[in-house]
């Protein structure tokens, strides 16, 4: 048995499944007509938001009881390329927006949040590396640095 039992109350619930259900795509026939059972959707989705909502790693959720990981994963990577989530995301917000209302006067039409492709040339002044001397506290004088090795032991004068 694993770690999560049936009545957690974070499942998704029947009126939200409904609405997830159409969303997701036909299932594909398997190239020899036969293999293991499929885990149903329903599970893999539970796995999924469990994943999402947890950050456990994927591998984590055998332990849980949820869901194989391997069938979690692979639907996950489905769903994603089949545009279920973003869909979802898009039919969630439209929902809100109808009864709640979304103030769009204060949201951005376009934003960057990474560095600039051609962020400087190559003979751009770089900034005070490890082997320069520019705004770094120079090392004391304390006489010669040796290595220390080959260790070489002094001999006391006889």
């Amino acid at each position: 048995m694993g770690l999560v039992v049936r009545d957690d109350g974070w499942r998704i619930p029947e009126e939200l499944w409904e609405k997830m259900t159409p969303l997701l795509p036909s299932r594909k026939a398997h190239p020899l007509g036969c293999h293991n059972p499929r885990v149903p959707d329903r599970d893999a989705m539970n796995a999924i938001l469990f994943v999402l909502r947890t950050g456990c790693q994927w591998g984590a959720l055998d332990a849980t009881g949820i869901c194989p990981h391997s069938s979690a994963h692979r639907r996950f990577s489905e769903w994603t390329e089949a545009g279920v989530f973003e869909e979802f995301w898009r039919l969630g917000l439209f929902e809100y927006d109808g009864l709640v209302g979304i103030d769009w006067s204060w949201l951005a039409m376009d934003g960057a949040m990474t560095k600039a492709p051609l962020g400087g040339g190559k003979n751009r002044r770089k900034p005070d590396g490890s082997g320069e001397e520019g705004g770094q506290a120079k090392r004391a004088q304390r006489g010669e640095r040796h290595p220390g090795w080959p260790c070489r032991r002094r001999r006391k004068p006889a």
